[in-house]
């Protein structure tokens, strides 16, 4: 039985790199020949020629001489009013920020003194309503009107924005008169959930501490909510005095309940409602207490 004949072995030939010369050598000759060709023999001819170097004749020296020294003294007179100017400038910046400073103490102590005006105002409302006879339709027209403050049980509404919204409702219509993510609480939000209390049995309300009356406002500036024209940071927190567990209950079951309901499920707007003991409400400030008087015919002779 013969057998197969033997081959030799295949041994792999291993790849060679490039030489390290070669690559020395290209760089070598780039650097050496930093000019193109034809840039280095336009230099030549020119230099040949006499055109290149430093001018020939008297008249160019002097002229190039000239220019020099006039760009030197532009640049010598320009540092010079840098600096001159430079004190002058940084006085006038020193003056106005001293009366920005100024102005912006005088406004601070205007508002303080509006603020206690206005504080001033509310107590002697409160205590003309309360020295109006002291029947309880006069304590009940206080509490009404929010010219007094009140305590007593009822529910927290809190409500705020999505974790995470998102710029940009893509035409949603939540999305087309000032607010961009459709997670925001808008101020008809706002505006619905305050109507909803009243109408499910509320006796007094608030949002985030600012008592609301039967003048306030809730509007939106940009992507603010003001209520009363003062500006409101989420979470919105509504108390709202009443028998808590029914008005919870009818609040729920309303059509502005409902609502907030949907913009929870479709917008992810969080909202939390408890039943709460006692709660503390302030008085509105500065509210204006108008009453009627009815008008007596007078008899004719």
């Amino acid at each position: 039985m013969c057998g197969m004949p033997q081959q030799p072995p295949v041994r792999s030939t291993p790849r060679r790199s490039p030489r390290p010369d070669a690559s020395m050598s290209l760089i070598t000759n780039v650097m050496d020949h930093s000019l193109d060709d034809g840039y280095a023999e336009a230099a030549a001819r020119k230099k040949a020629d006499g055109d290149g170097g430093m001018p020939k004749t008297l008249r160019a020296k002097l002229g190039l001489a000239a220019g020099l020294v006039l760009a030197a003294l532009i640049v010598t007179v320009g540092a010079a009013q840098a600096r001159v100017a430079a004190p002058v400038v940084a006085k006038e910046r020193e003056e106005l920020i001293d009366r920005i400073d100024r102005e912006t103490e005088a406004a601070d102590e205007l508002e303080d003194d509006i603020d206690e005006l206005r504080e001033d105002v509310g107590a002697r409302q409160r205590e003309a309503l309360r020295d109006s006879g002291g029947s309880d339709r006069s304590e009940l027209v206080g509490i009404m009107a929010g010219a007094v403050a009140v305590h007593g049980p009822g529910v927290r509404l809190v409500v705020n924005d999505a974790k995470d919204t998102t710029a940009g409702g893509d035409g949603d219509p939540r999305s087309t008169s000032g607010f961009s993510d459709t997670g925001r609480v808008r101020d008809r939000d706002l505006q619905r959930v305050v109507n909803g209390l009243w109408e499910s049995g509320a006796e007094a309300v608030s949002i985030n501490g600012q008592r609301l009356t039967a003048l306030s406002a809730i509007r939106a500036a940009g992507d603010a909510i003001l209520v009363d024209n003062r500006p409101l940071v989420p979470p919105y927190t509504v108390l709202a005095v009443g028998d808590g567990p029914q008005l919870k209950d009818r609040f729920r079951n309303s059509a502005d309940g409902v609502y907030l309901h949907v913009l929870q499920e479709n917008y992810d707007i969080r909202t939390a409602l408890s039943v709460e003991e006692d709660l503390r409400l302030p008085a509105a400030p500065s509210v204006i207490v108008r009453t009627a008087q009815p008008i007596t015919e007078k008899g004719t002779s």
